[in-house]
C-alpha cells in the first residue's frame, strides 16, 4: 500500500469531499483480546502508530511476542525489531511462552535500515495484501545516524519516531514502538513524543487495591482512531498473560 498521494490533497479541500481509501475503514483484530479491548475493541486501524510504555519488569516485551504471534495467527504480517536483546534470548523467550504462528525478525538499532527492511518484506508478493505491523522494542536503542560518532540526543528519538511515523502514513502500516521509562517509572524522553503518535498504551502494576496487588494494569491512555476501551488487570505468569478482571474505561 502506498498513501503518498494523501498528503497531495489541495489545501482548502471541503473535508466532505475527500475520499478515504477503503482498507483505512476496515481496522485489524490482533486476535489478543485484552490488547484489542484496550484499543477500543475493533483492533488497529491501517497507518496507526502507538506508543507502548510499562513499569520495569511489567512484561512489556512478554506482551508485544505474544501480540506478534497473534498478529500472525490472525492472517497479519509482523515484524518484531529488537535493538535490546539479541534474537537467540528472543527466540529463548518465545519458546518459553510457547507461541505457535511466529513472526519475522529484525535486530537493528538503525531506523533507517529498520524501514528499508520493512519495505523489503512488505513488497514481497505474498505479503502485499496482509496487514503489516511493526512492534519496535525500543525507541530509545533506534538512531537515525544523524551524527557520525553514534552520539544520540534527546532529539534522536523524536526523528527515528517521526520517520517511523511517516513510514506507517505513506504505506497503511501499523507500528508498536516500546518507549522506555525513567526511575519514576514516568516515560523517557520529551513529551512530544506523546503527540506524535496515534496512540498511547502503558503497562502499569498494582500497587493499591489489596485483591489485584500485583496484577499488570494495561490501558490505553489516547486514542485517536477510537475510544480508550477498557482496563485489563492481568497476571503475568511464565507461559504470558491471564486475564484476571476488566472494568470499563470512564
Amino acid at each position: 500500500m502506498n498513501l503518498k498521494n494523501a498528503t497531495d490533497i489541495k489545501f482548502g479541500t471541503n473535508i466532505l469531499n475527500i475520499e478515504i481509501p477503503e482498507f483505512l475503514k476496515r481496522k485489524f483484530k490482533t486476535g489478543l483480546d485484552y490488547f484489542d479491548g484496550a484499543m477500543g475493541g475493533e483492533g488497529l486501524t491501517p497507518s496507526t502508530v502507538c506508543l507502548f510504555t510499562g513499569e520495569p519488569g511489567a512484561g512489556k516485551t512478554t506482551m508485544m511476542l505474544t501480540l506478534a504471534d497473534q498478529i500472525t495467527s490472525q492472517g497479519g504480517l509482523c515484524l518484531f525489531n529488537t535493538a535490546e536483546e539479541s534474537l537467540f534470548q528472543t527466540a529463548m523467550t518465545a519458546k518459553r511462552l510457547r507461541l505457535r504462528s511466529g513472526f519475522v525478525t529484525g535486530n537493528t538499532d538503525d531506523v533507517n535500515e529498520l524501514l528499508e527492511g520493512a519495505k523489503k518484506i512488505m513488497n514481497k508478493r505474498a505479503n502485499k495484501k496482509k496487514q503489516f505491523v511493526m512492534v519496535i522494542d525500543s525507541l530509545q536503542c533506534l538512531d537515525d545516524g544523524k551524527y557520525s560518532s553514534g552520539v544520540k540526543t534527546s532529539g534522536t528519538a523524536i526523528r527515528c519516531l517521526q520517520l517511523i511515523t511517516d513510514f506507517c502514513k505513506e504505506h497503511g502500516a501499523c507500528a508498536i514502538v516500546i518507549n522506555q521509562v525513567n526511575k519514576q517509572g514516568k516515560m523517557a524522553g520529551s513529551n512530544k513524543l506523546k503527540h506524535m503518535v496515534d496512540s498511547h498504551m502503558h503497562l502499569g502494576v498494582e500497587k493499591k487495591e489489596v485483591d489485584l496487588i500485583g496484577c499488570r494494569v494495561l490501558e490505553t491512555q489516547k486514542n485517536r482512531f477510537g475510544g480508550c476501551g477498557h482496563i485489563f488487570f492481568l497476571d503475568l505468569g511464565r507461559a504470558g498473560f491471564k486475564l484476571v478482571a476488566k472494568v470499563s474505561a470512564v
